[in-house]
């Protein structure tokens, strides 16, 4: 997202059609996921003294509301660790926030889970994938192998979503009400915070892109720019929004345009679920319960930070 008000995070998205998983994938459901959060470096001044990394606490409270537990991913161990974790958890979020897509940690620990995913699906195992903001940007980088981010600043700005035609028939929108669809395209129910993000135009002539995510939804930035804003994996279950549906439930700066209408708690209530229930459909678990508690949230304790962030709340580690 951003970590002041002077500085809105870059965030893109990339959408794709419903296409059919491969036969005997997920015969069975887990009720009990753990979607991975992946951390941000600390890189502000006055969030230093807290921790090296961090995730605000609004992503936290958006998944656990679909029904998932959490689980904080730190971007400084070894592949190895990684591998052992992907084995246990359902699914994995990439926040916003502010790294180098091409060599940070962040990058580094997101191309890992990125390739276990892919394979794994591959060979009749699921794990979702969700990106928001700079973490859909992520996305396009590992996609395309090159940042191919351009200017398409839409600071502090709610906004409808102009879908496409395979909007209408993803596997993201498909429970949405019509009525709610109607709303989504109509009233400005996406919270945006970005200085850069990935042109239609971009999109479309970059082979890797074209061939892996559909876009379901694009917009207009301040420049003029035609930016991508909502995709989803053709065959993969990966998906990204540009703008922040957990802000919808859990962000109150009044400073900031945070869209808090009826439809708009619609609208981040049921992408929660609907991500979660991706998880479900992953039989990654722990082995041992104790592991498993230690491992969670819960046992951290979140830090006000309303006074010195545009945050209510954040994690640190």
């Amino acid at each position: 997202m951003f970590n002041n008000l002077a500085a809105a995070i870059t965030c893109l998205l990339f959408a794709s059609h419903v296409t059919a998983m491969p036969a005997g994938l997920l015969q069975n459901t887990n009720d009990r996921p753990v979607i991975g959060i992946l951390t941000q470096m600390v890189t502000d001044e006055v969030m230093k003294p807290y921790g090296d990394t961090y995730i605000p606490a609004a992503y936290v409270k958006y998944i656990e509301s679909g029904g998932s537990r959490v689980m904080p991913i730190r971007v400084t161990y070894d592949a190895a660790y990684y591998e052992d974790v992907f084995r246990k958890i359902n699914g994995l979020i990439l926040i916003g926030g502010a790294a180098d897509l091409m060599k940070s940690d962040f990058a580094r620990v997101a191309k890992i889970f990125f390739n276990l995913a892919l394979k794994a699906y591959d060979a009749g195992d699921y794990f979702p994938i969700w990106g928001t903001c700079m973490g859909l940007q992520q996305l396009s980088v590992l996609v395309a192998g090159e940042n191919l981010l351009t200017e398409t600043t839409a600071e502090n700005e709610a906004m409808p979503l102009n879908f496409t035609a395979e909007g209408f028939l993803s596997r993201m929108f498909q429970d949405f009400p019509s009525a709610l669809m109607k709303a989504i395209s109509e009233e400005p129910l996406t919270g945006n915070f970005h200085r850069y993000g990935l042109t239609v135009k971009t999109f479309l002539e970059n082979k890797y892109l074209n061939n892996f995510f559909t876009i379901l939804s694009t917009n207009i930035a301040d420049n003029g720019a035609h930016f991508v804003s909502t995709i989803e994996g053709k065959k993969y279950p990966i998906y990204g929004v540009q703008w922040h549906p957990e802000v919808n439930r859990f962000s109150w700066d009044d400073r900031l345009n945070f869209p808090h209408s009826y439809h708009a708690v619609q609208v981040s209530s049921l992408l929660a679920q609907f991500f979660v229930n991706e998880g479900r459909r992953s039989l990654h678990r722990f082995e041992d319960p104790t592991e498993e508690a230690k491992a969670l949230i819960y046992t951290y304790a979140p830090v006000y930070t309303a006074n010195f962030t545009s945050y209510e709340q954040v994690y640190f580690f």
